[in-house]
Formats: structure tokens, C-alpha cells, sequence
């Protein structure tokens, strides 16, 4: 008799085991780093790109602005090209519009995903969102 209640024991702690997995499932998930998790790696995509995308914005501006005449060019009379070149200047609107959604979509994950007191705010997507907005603001004042 002691024999049937050692093996019910036993056959009771394997049913307990089989139940305890998903629990520890959830502890594994909540012990996890945020690093790990394919939303975090999503969020950090979308904010490289946005990044990315303001460096490209950078370089179009670079061959978008008219050239700079020097006071001895102007003495020798060489000509420069004093207006910007329209397809950069429609491109880096393009770009910083997409820019500014990436950031924005990178925020509002932000925000739903920052539930604890140790989680970061993310004062890179804020500084990244004031540049591009003020870009564009720029650009639209100036255009016209």
C-alpha cells in the first residue's frame, strides 16, 4: 500500500510539472530583456531608419543649396548658380515626411511598450522629431 501511494505521489508531481510549464513561460517571458523581444528589434529598425533617413536628407541638402560666390569670385566674374535645384529640394521633403512618420510610429511604440520605472523615454526620438519638423517647417517658409 505504501508502494501505491509513493507512485499516485509521483504520477500527482508529473501532473504538477506538465501544469507549471506555462507558468514558467510566463516568468521566462517577464525575465527576459527587452533586447530579445522581435518588438524591441522592430522599434529599433524603425528608429535606424528614421535616423538614416535624416542623414540621407543632410546629403540632398548638400547638392540641393545654391553655390557659395566668394567675394573674389565675384571680382573675377565667375558665375555661380544662385537657386536650389528642385528635384533635391522635392526629395528632401519626401524623405523628411517619411522621416517624421517613422518617428512618430517609433514614439507611440515607445510609449505603449515603457510601462516600468527603469524603462528609458527615448529623448533621441524627441530631439529627432523637433530636427525633422523644423526641416520641414523650413523648407515650406522658404519655398514659397
Amino acid at each position: 500500500m505504501g508502494n501505491k501511494n509513493v507512485s499516485l505521489s509521483m504520477k500527482g508531481d508529473e501532473k504538477y510539472k506538465m501544469n507549471k510549464k506555462p507558468l514558467m513561460h510566463r516568468e521566462d517571458r517577464r525575465k527576459t530583456s527587452h533586447g530579445d523581444t522581435l518588438f524591441y528589434k522592430a522599434m529599433l529598425g524603425i528608429n535606424i531608419l528614421a535616423w538614416g533617413g535624416l542623414v540621407i536628407v543632410l546629403i540632398l541638402f548638400h547638392y540641393a543649396r545654391p553655390e557659395f560666390i566668394t567675394g573674389v569670385q565675384q571680382y573675377w566674374g565667375v558665375e555661380g548658380d544662385n537657386t536650389w535645384t528642385m528635384s533635391y529640394v522635392d526629395a528632401m521633403i519626401m524623405l523628411l515626411r517619411a522621416c517624421l512618420v517613422l518617428t512618430l510610429v517609433s514614439t507611440v511604440m515607445r510609449v505603449r511598450r515603457s510601462r516600468r520605472k527603469n524603462d528609458s523615454f527615448g529623448i533621441n526620438l524627441i530631439i529627432l522629431m523637433l530636427i525633422v519638423a523644423t526641416s520641414l517647417i523650413t523648407l515650406a517658409t522658404i519655398a514659397s
